[in-house]
């Protein structure tokens, strides 16, 4: 018998902003939201399961756009055992990402950046490139 693999590519359309920022998910919500004028809202966790290791249960925010979001996700979890896992493993010292899809091109990267940098709340705010990530199918929620 035949055996037939699919194969999946995914598209990564969006930007990303990686946050460091030591506060609690809900804090982090109120400052993003605070600081780019918006109104995120908290929705069900998203749970990643894998193969060989522990399942993540990630926190996340999202504003739903007419063509696009603007999704805040929580980068560290923890197992039941008490272990810290991490969405983006490379990427350990980020707090949390920021992911910023806009088809309209309404939503200026460059401005939200330099908003939330104004932050005393947050440390530092890097854009980071996508493609470059090693785990960056855990960024996909869908």
């Amino acid at each position: 018998m035949r055996k037939t693999k699919l194969q999946v590519e995914h598209d990564y359309e969006f930007d990303l902003i990686g946050l460091v920022a030591p506060l609690k998910d809900y804090k982090m919500a109120w400052v993003v939201n605070s600081s780019l004028g918006i109104r995120m809202i908290k929705i069900g966790d998203f749970e990643l399961d894998f193969l060989n290791r522990p399942g993540l249960i990630i926190s996340r925010y999202i504003l739903e756009k007419d063509h696009g979001y603007i999704q805040l996700l929580k980068n560290r979890s923890f197992s039941d055992s008490g272990q810290t896992l991490y969405l983006v493993p490379e990427l350990k010292i980020m707090d949390y990402f920021l992911l910023l899809q806009d088809f309209t091109q309404e939503t200026n990267l460059n401005h939200c950046i330099g908003q939330l940098s104004q932050s005393s709340y947050v440390q530092n705010v890097v854009r980071l490139d996508v493609t470059k990530l090693k785990s960056k199918e855990n960024l996909l929620t869908y």
